[in-house]
């Protein structure tokens, strides 16, 4: 029976809400960008899309095809995501994976509503999920960055 009441904690009402509400869904119609990423275990995929501006984040879209907990990881990804530094970016990513997998702590503002998560902490098959949205932006923000630096030259 404590399983079972793990599981429903696990998927709570704010969990619930944010999955039903993901900021930036859709394809941006010229991205910098394209990043897709799937989960091999479950089978979620996210592709994410960015436009980057001196290094920052300007705009993004996602294409969310996951669980709950991974639609709830790409709202609070969604949400924090824009303004951000690549570097932000990369921390926020490192951060959420620290807290998943060693139980660390929160990642710092403005990511830290996955929070959220931290209940997932010991559901190891549930991470890659989680992981997909903040991976796939990160790869997307690295590539638009190292496009915008080739450019320059």
């Amino acid at each position: 029976m404590s399983g079972e009441t793990d599981l429903i904690k696990l998927y709570s009402a704010r969990i619930l809400a944010l999955a039903a509400d993901i900021p930036h869904l859709g394809r941006l119609e010229a991205p910098d960008a394209s990043v897709k990423r799937r989960s091999p275990l479950c089978g979620s995929t996210v592709t994410v899309d960015v436009a980057l501006e001196d290094g920052v984040l300007k705009t993004m879209a996602q294409d969310v095809k996951a669980c709950a907990l991974g639609q709830a990881a790409a709202a609070v990804t969604g949400a924090a995501a824009p303004g951000a530094t690549v570097a932000q970016l990369e921390t926020a990513r490192d951060q959420l994976r620290a807290m998943l997998k060693e139980e660390g702590p929160v990642p710092d503002a403005p990511f830290e509503g996955y929070e959220v998560l931290s209940p997932a902490v010991s559901y190891k098959n549930r991470h890659a999920s989680i992981l997909l949205s903040i991976e796939a932006l990160v790869e997307a923000a690295q590539q638009a960055s190292k496009l915008a630096e080739v450019s320059e030259l």
